[in-house]
């Protein structure tokens, strides 16, 4: 059982690539979404102010309207199709998924569930912060990813 809580957060500026991708193409989309934002950031004279992430905004279908980069400090100046953004604030249900991302599913299903039993709504976008660098822990039974959902 994956640890479910709610929490308070502020919002968080993020600088990111935001597009409609096919779910056959997420792990593409990811590399180029981190790779392009960094240089921005890295041109701009910034650094990420925590993981890299991934917004989801709405259900994903064959394809998925999602956002991808790091926090920043503040409001960055778009460069390309690097843009700014947030990740909203307020009272988040978040948990902590442990394991590959092929496994994600299962703790969304929990999370669906814990809103159900809880009463309350989820918003209409949901993101994951990686906690865990792949390029540093092969072994994908150790990565963390914390999954944030604003309740409505």
């Amino acid at each position: 059982m994956t640890d479910i809580k709610i929490i308070q957060s502020p919002e968080q500026h993020t600088a990111g690539i935001r597009d409609r991708v096919p779910m056959a193409g997420l792990t593409d989309f990811f590399s180029r979404a981190f790779e392009e934002t960094m240089q921005a950031l890295v041109a701009q004279g910034l650094s990420p102010a925590g993981p890299p992430f991934g917004k989801y905004h709405g259900s994903p279908g064959e394809s998925v309207d999602v956002e991808a980069g790091f926090p920043v400090p503040s409001t960055i100046t778009p460069d390309g199709d690097v843009a700014p953004g947030l990740l909203p604030g307020g009272r988040l249900v978040e948990a902590i998924h442990i394991g590959s991302y092929d496994t994600l599913e299962r703790t969304y299903s929990e999370v669906e569930r814990y809103f159900a039993e809880a009463g309350i709504s989820p918003g209409p976008v949901m993101w994951e912060s990686y906690l865990t660098d792949p390029a540093l822990e092969p072994d994908p039974a150790k990565w963390h990813t914390r999954i944030c959902w604003p309740s409505t």
